[in-house]
């Protein structure tokens, strides 16, 4: 099982990588200009990582209602499980931005915004929040 994290935006689409270990480690983000360019290198990433299954996370509104941007991932995941016939999971995404950007200052994050850097680390923690999920970890001491 091989699985692609996947923190989507308009304009920056931030990857996490994960298998049956139950570790998500950030992926470069796809933070080329054009839609299309993003679209392809995602292909790219699906292809060479030999992804098996998707993990999209899902923004929720605070009080947990579903907006604007939750229905634009929702289209987005369409198209994502008609180009590649994979597997297409939701996570919810409220806060994991914020939680990416925890431990970096205000210079930090001008400096690496851009990059895409904090929407693959929120990629990484939409994934291992649905890892931890499949593939709980195994009690160990006197209570296995």
């Amino acid at each position: 099982m091989r699985f692609l994290g996947i923190d989507y935006g308009t304009r920056r689409i931030g990857l996490a990588y994960g298998d049956e270990l139950g570790i998500a480690t950030p992926l470069p983000a796809l933070i080329e200009a054009e839609p299309k360019q993003r679209r392809e290198g995602l292909a790219a990433v699906v292809k060479q990582r030999r992804i098996t299954e998707l993990v999209i996370g899902f923004p929720y509104n605070m009080d947990g209602s579903v907006g604007f941007k939750a229905k634009e991932v929702e289209g987005f995941a369409e198209s994502l499980k008609r180009e590649f016939a994979l597997p297409v999971h939701f996570i919810d995404e409220r806060l994991t931005s914020h939680m990416a950007e925890a431990g970096l200052n205000q210079k930090q994050l001008r400096e690496i915004r851009g990059q895409g850097i904090v929407d693959s680390r929120a990629a990484a923690i939409i994934l291992q929040d649905y890892l931890d999920q499949r593939f709980p970890p195994a009690l160990s001491g006197p209570e296995a």
